[in-house]
C-alpha cells in the first residue's frame, strides 16, 4: 500500500538528492542494528518523507558518514542519524510486520509465513517504545480486514481506517503540533489508501480481491477517483502549510507537490497496462 510519497529526483539539486539519499540509508542502517540485516527487506522510501517531516519540524542534532555495507559494498554511501530516523526505522519494521501478518493471512504463502517471523522478532519491543502507534497500526488495520472481508462499498470507511493509522505515524509526541500532522496524516492516509485501490483496480477484479471501487459497482471511473485524490492530498498539503518549516523543505514539497502525483501517474500506467 505503499510507494507513493516518495520523492521526484529529477527535480532535486544534487545536494537535495544527496540528503534525501543520506537519509534513507540512515533509516536502513538502524532497521539493521535495532532490528536485523533481513528487515532492511521491508524498507521503503516512504519512511523517508516521515523522518524528513519530523526532522525539519524539530530539528534535531544529526550525526552522519560515509561507509560501505552489505547492500552496497563496493561504494560508500552518505548516511544521516538522529531521533526521527530510528523512530521511522522502527515503524517500517512494525508496518511490514502487519503486512506480512496480513498477506499470511489472506495467502499462507510461505513467503509470508517468513517475513512474518522476520519482522515480529522485535516488534513487541518497538511496541513497547510506541505503544499508541502500534495500537493504531494494529487496530485500523484490523477495521480494514473486517471492512474488506464484508464487501464494504463505501471507500470512505477503509479509506479513513489507514488515515488514523497514517495520523499516528505522523504524531511522534503529543504537543502543539499534533494536531496539524494528526490531521495531515488522515488525509494523507487517504490518499494512499485511494490510490492504491485505483491502480489495483484491475488486478483486484481480475484475481477477485476486494477493492472499494470493485464494491461501488460503478465501473472504472478514473475521473472520479482523481477527484478523491485532488480532495484528499489537497486537505493535506493545507495542513503541510501550517507547519514551520525550513529545513528540508523544497525536498518535501518536491514529494508532496510532484513525487506523489508522479508515482500515481506511473502506477495508474502499469495498472492500465496489467503490469500491477
Amino acid at each position: 500500500m505503499f510507494g507513493f510519497v516518495t520523492a521526484n529526483l529529477k527535480e532535486l539539486t544534487k545536494d537535495q538528492q544527496s540528503r534525501y539519499n543520506g537519509v534513507y540509508c540512515g533509516i536502513c542502517r538502524q532497521i539493521r542494528d535495532r532490528a536485523s540485516q533481513s528487515a532492511r527487506l521491508a524498507l521503503s522510501y516512504d519512511m523517508a518523507f516521515l523522518s524528513l517531516l519530523l526532522m525539519s519540524l524539530y530539528e534535531p542534532e544529526e550525526t552522519s558518514g560515509n561507509r560501505a555495507c552489505a547492500l552496497h559494498p563496493v561504494h560508500p554511501k552518505p548516511w544521516i542519524d538522529n531521533e526521527y530516523i530510528r523512530y521511522a526505522a522502527d515503524m517500517n519494521v512494525a508496518l511490514a510486520y502487519y503486512n506480512a501478518r496480513d498477506d499470511w493471512q489472506d495467502d499462507k504463502s510461505l513467503s509470508a509465513r517468513i517475513k512474518t517471523g522476520i519482522f515480529g522478532k522485535n516488534y513487541e519491543e518497538i511496541a513497547s517504545r510506541y505503544p499508541r502507534q502500534c495500537a493504531a497500526i494494529s487496530d485500523c488495520i484490523e477495521k480494514i480486514n473486517a471492512l474488506e472481508q464484508e464487501n464494504c462499498p463505501n471507500a470512505d470507511l477503509p479509506a479513513g481506517a489507514f488515515g488514523t493509522l497514517m495520523g499516528e505515524l505522523l504524531v511522534y509526541r503529543e504537543d502543539m503540533w499534533a494536531p496539524t500532522l494528526r490531521s495531515m496524516g488522515m488525509a494523507l492516509g487517504r490518499f494512499i489508501y485511494l490510490a492504491d485501490a485505483a491502480v489495483d483496480y484491475r488486478r483486484d477484479k481480475r484475481k477477485k480481491k476486494y477493492n472499494p471501487y470493485l464494491a461501488m459497482e460503478t465501473g472504472e471511473d478514473w475521473p472520479r477517483w482523481e477527484e478523491y485524490l485532488i480532495l484528499a492530498l489537497g486537505r493535506c498539503t493545507a495542513e503541510f502549510e501550517k507547519l514551520p518549516l525550513v529545513q528540508d523543505k523544497p525536498i518535501l514539497d518536491n514529494i508532496l507537490y510532484s513525487g506523489v502525483w508522479g508515482n500515481f501517474r506511473r502506477k495508474k500506467k502499469e495498472g492500465r497496462d496489467g503490469n500491477a
